[in-house]
């Protein structure tokens, strides 16, 4: 009897998975074992600390936000995103609606501006749809939105200045995404959107800090970063660049919450050298003794600027240094594919048989007898005390 209400299950679901099949396609459901598991392709950073961090780079595919204060690094960081793509073929586009990208600092990280889409829209919702048919499309393999919090509705453009719109953005952000998320996991594109900070009213304990357009985009990103300055570089009084640290403050691809630090040089981007030492520097490849810096005993040269400063010069000590790196971090670097999950590493404890255990004793019976009794002393006293 159990054994012909198990086939005439198999039947139906076999049937009901054929008529889905038929009507939505190929693959629009499947048994997860029959699946094939993928390792998540990446997009290089530019910053080879980050790169780590994320374990093994942005994911494609995906959506993706970057927030943080002014002057904090986030457009160089997504400009560095689309040199990579571009070097490795892809198309780019940037939707521009903050209307400020210095197409001469994009050339000099390393894009190319003839073949790069850019838009400026006049509304939210002109930049979102724009977004939406580029990712529909399947030709673009990474798109950058500038900013967030520059995606102005329709109503707040053509209302008048005072005019309430409570929650306005946060309805458009939330309808976009609904839309764009499917189409972004079957072209294989990436949306990167830049946001920016803002304080809530009234909080005293926590942090008052959020980010604009409501929380749908909190959601629907599978990696968040927080970037931040946290060190101005300067040389005497002048000023060439700034130290950021990045957290990553959500990933669903790697594991989230580490930190990474890098430079990032005025006209120049992000200084790779600067990165290939701090890494170098961590796993004891190059050694800092005081201000020295020594690369196989050898001293290289005296301060972090000028070791970098020979690492630009030589370029066989700069490709020797690189190697050594990337044969340590190479299973760092790697993206984690989410079926497999490594298994913790449980590191061997030492034991000394020689020692001998100290195991408590326990109390006699003679001083278990008098704790019985002196608590049933202090109960005859409380009793007498109601009674009185």
């Amino acid at each position: 009897m159990a054994a012909n209400a198990s086939s005439e299950k198999q039947k139906a679901l076999t049937s009901v998975l054929t008529q889905i099949e038929r009507n939505f396609g190929k693959g629009a459901i499947m048994r997860l074992g029959e699946a094939n598991r993928m390792q998540v392709e990446t997009i290089a950073t530019g910053a080879l600390t980050l790169d780590m961090a994320l374990g093994g780079g942005l994911p494609k595919g995906r959506v993706i936000e970057i927030y943080g204060p002014e002057s904090s690094g986030k457009t160089t960081l997504a400009l560095h995103a689309i040199a990579e793509i571009q070097r490795e073929g892809g198309v780019a586009a940037f939707i521009d609606a903050e209307h400020a990208l210095d197409p001469f600092y994009a050339e000099k990280l390393g894009v190319q501006i003839e073949d790069l889409l850019i838009s400026q829209p006049d509304t939210g919702e002109m930049g979102l749809e724009i977004c939406d048919q580029l990712v529909r499309s399947s030709a673009v393999d990474l798109i950058v939105i500038d900013s967030v919090a520059a995606l102005t509705p329709r109503a707040e453009i053509e209302g008048e200045m005072g005019d309430s719109h409570m929650g306005l953005q946060a309805r458009l952000m939330s309808q976009a995404l609904r839309k764009i998320t499917g189409n972004i996991g079957k072209s294989k594109c990436t949306v990167i959107f830049l946001n920016q900070l803002r304080l809530k009213i009234g909080v005293t304990y926590g942090n008052p800090e959020t980010t604009t357009g409501g929380n749908a985009l909190k959601f629907y990103a599978s990696v968040r970063l927080d970037i931040r300055r946290i060190q101005t570089l300067k040389k005497g009084d002048d000023q060439f660049g700034i130290r950021v640290k990045v957290k990553v403050a959500k990933n669903k691809v790697a594991p989230p919450f580490r930190i990474a630090e890098f430079d990032i040089i005025f006209g120049e981007g992000i200084s790779t050298l600067g990165c290939l030492l701090d890494i170098a520097e961590e796993h004891d490849i190059v050694v800092r003794k005081g201000a020295w810096y020594s690369f196989e005993g050898k001293n290289v040269a005296q301060g972090r600027d000028n070791t970098i400063i020979r690492m630009k010069e030589d370029a066989e000590f700069a490709a020797q240094v690189k190697a050594l790196v990337m044969e340590k971090i190479k299973p760092e670097a790697l993206p984690i594919d989410p079926g497999e999950a490594p298994l913790p590493v449980v590191e061997p404890v030492e034991v000394d048989f020689d020692t001998k255990e100290v195991i408590p004793e326990a109390p006699e019976e003679e001083e278990l007898g008098m704790v019985e009794a002196a608590g049933a002393a202090k109960s005859k006293g409380r009793k007498s005390k109601k009674s009185a």
